[in-house]
């Protein structure tokens, strides 16, 4: 059993950043792609960024590439999503997820979630 926890979330304007951190207890995430997921109120679920289980490799949607960036930290059982240049579209809660699936884009292959963490982005 894999349980994540995520934060970093906030209230920021236009234009400015937000560091998400995802922490995994209970069992080292080491051998997983880690993914970024997230939901606007009203809007499904979408992917945002996934990351290899070696950090060797990553993959970001196409609305964030660019401007996010996802690390990970398998010593310290950690993931990284870096949110840059932000926009009100990015307003959403951010979930992080494991999956056994490389570099998977699909949620229903994730098998362990977090939370979530709000992200508002709002002049």
């Amino acid at each position: 059993q894999v349980q994540l926890v995520e934060s970093g979330g906030g209230l920021v304007q236009p234009g400015n950043s937000l560091r998400l951190s995802c922490a995994a207890s209970e069992r080292t995430i080491s051998s997983y792609t880690m993914g970024w997921f997230r939901q606007a109120p009203g809007k499904e679920q979408e992917f945002v960024a996934a990351i290899s289980w070696n950090g060797g490799s990553t993959l970001y949607a196409r609305s964030v590439k660019g401007r996010f960036t996802i690390s990970r930290d398998n010593a310290e059982n950690l993931v990284y999503l870096q949110l840059n240049n932000l926009t009100p579209e990015d307003t959403a809660t951010y979930y992080c997820a494991a999956t056994n699936v490389e570099l998977s884009t699909t949620s229903r292959t994730y098998k362990y979630w977090g939370q979530g963490t709000q992200v508002t982005v709002s002049s």
